[in-house]
């Protein structure tokens, strides 16, 4: 009896900092129309469209209908993305926001909740770790909401797809639900390809500020020359690390051709 108890409370506690997934939601087919409002709120962004009408709509979806309609990864992440980069324009083009008020500050209604940029980066997409310590620790409290809308496990890869309006920072793309995978890989690939430095003389691979911020989602040193070695085709586990200066100079609206 005393191990069922221990195992119980185990359970219980797992269940409650969301390691175990949420009854119901496993295999419940995504609500495809919700996450396509996400892609039409950034295409209307991109045509330099009002959005006020889809704003209206994404604010007065029951929380409930957000969390069950968003049933796997692959459609938490496709909706995420999407608002993630949607709203970084609409926040610092229209509404004139700048850091670090347009990630900190509870800006962007949707569901019914008031959500930041980093809650959305950080709380959902990385499955509430800390902005802070390299990744390595977890947001304690994050919220119950959070935990809920955060997805079952962290893709480095969102890394090469958010957009901070920052010249250092990945192009916007627009990303679909049934080709989510794949457009993750692209966009891995071609922001490694592209930012990545190698000098094969000193043995030095220099990469972006960006995995050094996020390290531990990369699996740490090892885990990024790795990541370089299935991108770029090339070993690099007897080469030294190094990380880019970042640029912040504002580019906005830059868009994947």
């Amino acid at each position: 009896m005393k191990w069922i108890m221990v195992i119980a409370g185990l359970v219980l506690a797992l269940w409650g900092i969301g390691l175990l997934p949420v009854a119901g939601q496993a295999n419940k087919e995504p609500d495809q129309k919700l996450i396509e409002l996400s892609g039409k709120l950034l295409l209307q962004v991109k045509m330099d469209q009002s959005v006020d009408s889809l704003r209206e709509a994404l604010a007065k979806i029951e929380t409930d209908t957000l969390i069950s309609g968003l049933s796997n990864d692959e459609a938490r992440k496709t909706f995420w993305i999407n608002i993630y980069n949607a709203y970084f324009q609409i926040l610092a083009t229209k509404e004139k926001k700048t850091r670090p008020a347009i990630f900190k500050e509870k800006l962007i209604t949707i569901g019914g909740l008031r959500l930041s940029l980093d809650q959305i980066e950080h709380g959902i997409l990385r499955r509430y770790r800390s902005k802070l310590s390299l990744g390595y620790l977890p947001q304690f409290f994050p919220g119950k909401i959070i935990k809920q809308l955060a997805v079952s496990k962290i893709d480095y890869r969102i890394h090469f797809a958010l957009n901070c309006g920052a010249t250092s920072c990945p192009p916007i793309a627009f990303y679909n639900y049934g080709k989510i995978d794949k457009q993750l890989d692209i966009a891995a690939s071609s922001f490694l390809k592209t930012d990545t430095e190698v000098d094969s003389l000193k043995k030095q691979v220099t990469v972006s500020r960006i995995l050094q911020w996020f390290k531990a989602d990369f699996g740490g040193n090892k885990g990024i020359k790795l990541i370089l070695k299935q991108y770029m085709n090339q070993d690099f586990s007897d080469y030294s690390l190094e990380f880019k200066e970042y640029d912040w100079t504002q580019k906005m609206k830059n868009f994947d051709s």
